[in-house]
């Protein structure tokens, strides 16, 4: 009787360190931003700034990555059936990330904004972008990164939109347009990642150009958004502030997606293309994070239940989750919880059962006979 699943959806995605880590490193960077509090110190408060735009933006990226390298890496798909079958198994990802997020604000109801519904919405969203070529998929990212940003921006001021209650209607625009985190932004970023892994994100003649374009950008847009009359401006210059702040929003975006890439090439450099005592030394330092990263809907789901069980009330009455011992719980916690589960169970918890509920049958990186499944970049899993 022939498998009803076809070889390539059974064959799961290819893990790729370098990328685990850029994702670790995401999360981290918005532990910082939920629950770092405020200093006085500019220099101190500089620093935790990095962690308020590029977390999120990197997320995204790495997010790209990862549907990337679920739905073929740079072995592209070619059959129907096959990328039906992956679309399917992608969109109840996606449904179940909403209401898992809807969930964890009706019940939780932590004091940050939360992702999961708002990454289940971009999830629906790239289905029909899956399998665009790799260069378009780069290119048409890129040139929306320099657009939906300041339209984003504007459509902030329509109070039609931002305040349009509750409701289908505004969760929608919430979603999409309005939110923390608009969709009309990560789906760009996504694009982007979603072009590196088809080049083939571990691969040097991948990675040496992108690291390149991402410092030009990132040289170029971030400067260009700073000089830009900003919000501070407003009251001296009311004309320019209403078509520079969203310019500059876009180009900051742009300048920040660029770093991301720059992170991800400098992880996967350091872990899969270095010198093999480099690449030993630097995959055991990033182990810790790397496990993080390799589970994010776990991590990221369980620091939204510590956080929302941490508030307090403070002495001017306002109620708070912000506490330097509890970043630091969150982040040595979340640590040594994803390596040793990982170094002896393997998949988190929550990505077992999203993967048993979107009907995913693919075999692990270890097989039951024994035979590895190849890595991005060539070399066996270990």
């Amino acid at each position: 009787m022939a498998d009803p699943v076809p070889n390539a959806a059974r064959r799961g995605p290819r893990r790729v360190d370098g990328v685990d880590a850029a994702r670790g490193l995401a999360l981290i960077g918005m532990f910082v931003a939920h629950v770092a509090p405020a200093v006085a110190d500019p220099d101190v408060a500089a620093v935790i700034g990095f962690a308020d735009e590029r977390p999120r933006l990197l997320f995204a990226l790495t997010a790209g990555i990862g549907l990337g390298l679920l739905t073929g890496g740079s072995r592209v798909v070619v059959d129907g059936p096959t990328r039906g079958l992956l679309r399917r198994q992608i969109a109840v990802r996606a449904l179940l990330l909403i209401a898992l997020g809807l969930l964890v604000v009706a019940v939780l109801r932590p004091l940050v904004f939360v992702i999961l519904d708002v990454y289940g919405v971009a999830f629906l969203v790239m289905l029909p972008l899956l399998f665009v070529p790799a260069r378009a998929a780069l290119v048409v990212g890129s040139v929306l990164l320099a657009v939906t940003p300041a339209i984003a921006e504007v459509a902030q001021r329509d109070t039609g939109l931002t305040r349009g209650g509750g409701g289908v209607l505004g969760l929608v625009a919430d979603w999409f347009l309005v939110g923390a985190y608009p969709v009309i932004i990560w789906v760009p970023v996504m694009l982007v990642g979603l072009g590196l892994a088809r080049l083939g994100v571990a691969r040097a003649s991948t990675l040496a150009p992108a690291a390149l374009a991402a410092a030009v950008v990132a040289c170029v847009a971030l400067p260009a958004s700073a000089l830009l009359p900003g919000a501070e401006d407003v009251a001296s210059s009311p004309e320019a502030t209403l078509w520079s702040i969203p310019v500059a929003i876009s180009l900051e975006t742009l300048g920040n997606t660029a770093i991301g890439v720059l992170v991800v090439a400098a992880a996967t450099a350091l872990t899969a293309l270095a010198v093999p005592r480099v690449r030993r030394v630097a995959s055991a330092v990033l182990s810790p994070v790397s496990a993080m990263g390799s589970m994010p809907l776990t991590i990221y789901t369980g620091h939204l239940v510590v956080i929302a069980n941490a508030k307090y009330v403070r002495p001017d009455g306002v109620v708070s989750d912000d506490s330097w011992p509890l970043l630091v719980s969150l982040v040595v916690g979340s640590a040594v919880f994803a390596w040793v589960w990982r170094r002896f169970l393997g998949r988190g918890p929550l990505e077992r059962a999203f993967r048993w509920a979107s009907g995913r049958s693919r075999v692990d990186e270890a097989t039951a006979t024994g035979e590895p499944a190849e890595r991005e970049g060539g070399r066996p899993s270990s």
